[in-house]
């Protein structure tokens, strides 16, 4: 199995998650809506690839970790295969989708309390 191979497993399933997450977005929800989602995923994409960049290089240059030649592609950004830096997108893909599908809950126990009590401050 490749590199690329194993990367698929995560890549494929993060790239779902967040079309879905994009779908189910609707545009007025927060300011800039999906095209602001999408600005904000790409800065912090080109930010976290170049941190990764660095200290991947870092790292693979002082021995810490080495890659099989036989299962990578052959492309290097300096030291490091361009496989390692899936990981990297598959965070950037996947953690924000999870954030817009799961991170806005109603409090239950808050709406409970203002039932109770309509005078109390929450």
């Amino acid at each position: 199995m490749t590199y690329w191979a194993l990367n698929a497993v995560f890549l494929v399933p993060a790239a779902v998650v967040l079309l879905f997450a994009l779908m189910r977005r609707t545009t007025t929800t927060t300011a800039g809506g999906r095209k602001g989602v999408l600005a904000a995923l790409g800065i912090t994409a080109v930010v976290l690839l170049l941190l990764t960049a660095v200290f991947d290089n870092v790292m693979i240059a002082a021995g810490l970790f080495w890659y099989n030649p036989e299962r990578i592609s052959g492309a290097f950004i300096g030291r490091a295969p361009l496989e390692d830096f899936a990981y990297t997108v598959a965070a950037v893909l996947l953690l924000p989708a999870l954030w817009m599908l799961l991170g806005r809950r109603n409090n239950p126990l808050k709406a409970r309390n203002a039932a109770i009590n309509p005078q109390e401050k929450q």
